[in-house]
């Protein structure tokens, strides 16, 4: 099926090759996508003339057949990637190159010339090159050479991350020829206006003296449909076109639009969604086209994964990123972080088809290291490279959160954050990890990993109980060792909305094993876990519990986990962290994962409030469920408890729930303990479109 997708791709992008030069206002985009020559060279002065291996583009060097860099951790040299294109028409005035990402400091030669580099590692980079073409019906021969982290440059942002160990150059995106005549259309922005049932378009164009005295052709259709909802001209390179009824873009219903806007010369179309998204700045909600929103979520370290021995070609297959975002859907998730690192542009058209709202991280982690790792690095350094990040994402909707570094102390993101936040005319929020938010709508994130004082402190747990000594004095979401403190000039804490997408401290590699940062835990801290069955299931009912206290809070804005897709690293040396798959190529999640922790994010959720996890026979207790509705309907249904030994039930109960819009509600039950002693579950119960979304506690009845 593979080589079939191959070679109808193959014979796609020789008749686009064959044919490139469309009608007038058209524009022709040719895929240079497939497979390369490559090889490796110590310097980049070194030009090679031979090439051994083939790779994949995109993809990364590790995928080369035969292999060039056996047990290299690709610390020098030069990767030179080759291929060959025709163009058998008459080149048109414009041939755009353009590289969507690549790593590390791409340099570009056409036909033995020099045309350019691109020094950053996250952003497109393009290059005009009509000019070192051959002519029109002979061959041109395009080489792209790579570097490693080892020799970026010091004022440029390289990904540096603690937890890897490899970082693999490669050409891990698009590479894409752009035809077109004059003049040409270089960027469009859309900007949503739902509140007018209209969208404002505002267009970048090359060799156009007077900006304002244009014209301009649009037309906007349904993207599913196909169905056109509004055609015109315009003079003017910033201009509103009204959609009647416009069809609102969420996670639920990702409705898209495509619009084509048009010169004399050139022709591009760009997808939008009619969105909106702030937070208020008195509820301290996510605000999603004027209504709120509560964000449920994940994180995906896609950088992390790059280096994962089972990674293979999956980021650039073209059904398996489908899949595990459709495997994110099922978990109740509408949110992701793409953490410390941007996956492919095919990923952000996935997340905007199927629905999902992206916290887009810019791979900046220091902690409090920034002038070993970055020591010359400016505000107007970030701040370029920011603009070139914002004009490649801003016109997906999923996108809703500019997250400008993560667990950053001391660079100077926030200057960098006032240089460049009015390009984005959407207005989206920023957030700025570890350091002061820019305004009162910009969430701070937090990483309240409550676990990790076994970790860090060395603490031993109170003799109630890990619940007990974890939860019992209510903690707030700036809580544990790793949390987010900055403070104002009078020393008060900023009152800015709340996003907490790290949390638990309880990681396990994808074969049982404890990671580096855990192993203390499950050896010391945690009782009669010894087998990897037993971790699993520990570590699932604990992160369900963490979800459904940090949920049922309602002090946060978004709840996200961490992490749905990274590496595992059993083997010296240890990873830190990992994800929940125990197969990631065929996407198959460790099944207590499931049983605990997708029911902890239903959007109609609950939580036991009872951190007692050994009790007396012969007990009364009075209990606390809390119920939430993340929706925008009243909830309705019966509320049971329930406590289980072997399938048999024991002081069962049950009440009537009805829980507002956003709401929050508290129930009551009495439960007795069994007067038989051994260990039971504590169930919570209520039904949510035909499915049961459970809140469970082991408990240990003794005499």
């Amino acid at each position: 099926m593979k080589f079939l997708l191959f070679l109808y791709a193959v014979v796609w992008v020789s008749l686009l090759l064959h044919g490139c030069r469309g009608p007038e206002g058209t524009r022709t985009e040719i895929s240079l996508n497939g497979d390369w020559e490559i090889t490796k060279t110590a310097s980049v002065e070194e030009i090679p003339f031979e090439y051994q291996s083939n790779v994949p583009v995109p993809g990364l060097v590790d995928l080369a057949q035969p292999a060039i860099d056996t047990g290299n951790q690709y610390q020098e040299g030069i990767y030179w990637h080759k291929r060959g294109f025709t163009i058998d028409k008459e080149y048109p005035q414009c041939v755009i190159l353009r590289i969507a990402k690549a790593k590390y400091h791409a340099r570009i030669y056409l036909n033995d010339r020099y045309v350019g580099e691109h020094v950053y590692c996250f952003t497109p980079g393009e290059f005009d090159i009509r000019d070192y073409l051959n002519p029109p019906g002979t061959e041109n021969e395009l080489v792209i050479a790579l570097g490693t982290v080892t020799q970026m440059p010091d004022t440029v942002i390289w990904g540096h991350d603690f937890e890897k160990i490899s970082y693999i150059p490669g050409i891990y995106d698009n590479v894409t020829l752009i035809l077109s005549d004059l003049p040409a259309i270089r960027n469009i922005q859309t900007v949503p206006l739902i509140d007018e049932n209209s969208v404002r378009i505002v267009a970048d164009l090359d060799f156009v003296e007077d900006q304002e005295n244009v014209n301009l052709s649009y037309e906007i259709r349904e993207l599913a449909s196909g169905k056109r909802v509004a055609r015109g001209t315009s003079n003017h390179t910033d201009f509103s076109v009204s959609i009647p009824n416009a069809q609102l873009w969420t996670p639920e219903t990702p409705f898209l639009y495509e619009l084509a806007l048009s010169t004399e010369g050139d022709m591009m179309q760009v997808r939008f969604g009619m969105r909106s998204f702030e937070f208020d700045t008195e509820s301290k909600r996510a605000m999603l086209n004027g209504k709120p929103y509560y964000m449920r979520g994940t994180n995906v370290c896609i950088f992390r994964f790059f280096e994962d021995s089972e990674r293979s070609d999956l980021p650039w297959d073209d059904q398996w990123p489908v899949d595990l975002h459709n495997l994110f859907k099922d978990m109740h998730w509408n949110s992701i972080r793409y953490c410390i690192g941007f996956p492919p542009e095919r990923w952000y058209d996935i997340a905007d088809s199927l629905g999902f709202l992206i916290q887009d991280e810019y791979p900046i982690w220091t902690l409090n290291q920034t002038d070993q790792i970055y020591p010359n690095v400016t505000a107007s350094h970030l701040a370029s490279e920011y603009r070139s990040w914002i004009r490649a994402h801003w016109n997906h909707p999923c996108v809703v959160i500019w997250d400008a570094q993560n667990e950053s102390g001391s660079i100077p993101t926030g200057e960098a954050i006032s240089m460049v936040r009015d390009m984005d005319l959407s207005g989206r929020p920023w957030d700025n990890g570890w350091l002061t938010p820019g305004r009162p709508g910009d969430p701070m994130e937090e990483h309240p990993y409550l676990f990790m004082q076994y970790f860090v402190n060395r603490s031993k747990f109170s003799p109630e109980g890990v619940l007990k000594d974890l939860l019992g004095d209510s903690p707030g979401p700036n809580s544990g060792p790793n949390k987010h403190d900055p403070a104002k000039e009078d020393g008060t804490w900023y009152d800015n909305p709340i996003i907490i997408n790290e949390y638990a401290w309880l990681w396990l590699n994808r074969d049982g094993s404890p990671t580096t940062v855990t192993d203390r835990i499950y050896e010391e801290i945690l009782e009669n876990v010894d087998t990897k069955e037993e971790r699993w299931e520990t570590y699932a009912r604990y992160l369900g519990i963490l979800t459904e206290y940090w949920r049922t809070q309602r002090l946060s804005a978004g709840v996200l986990h961490f992490s749905s897709l990274t590496y595992t690293r059993p083997d010296e040396p240890r990873g830190w962290t990992s994800d929940h798959f125990i197969d990631v190529s065929r996407l198959e999640l460790e099944p207590n994962f499931i049983q605990y922790v997708r029911p902890a994010f239903a959007p109609v959720g609950l939580m036991i409030r009872f951190w007692e996890e050994s009790i007396q026979t012969g007990e009364a207790f009075a209990i606390d469920v809390v119920c939430i509705n993340d929706t925008d309907s009243t909830y309705t249904g019966t509320l049971e408890m329930n406590c289980v030994k072997d399938g048999h039930s024991w002081s069962k109960g049950s009440q009537n729930l009805s829980i507002s819009p956003y709401g929050r509600k508290v129930k009551t039950f009495m439960v007795f303990s069994p007067d038989e002693p051994g260990v039971y579950e504590l169930v919570a119960e209520i039904t949510f479109k035909g499915e049961p979304v459970k809140s469970i506690r082991k408990i240990t009845v003794r005499d």
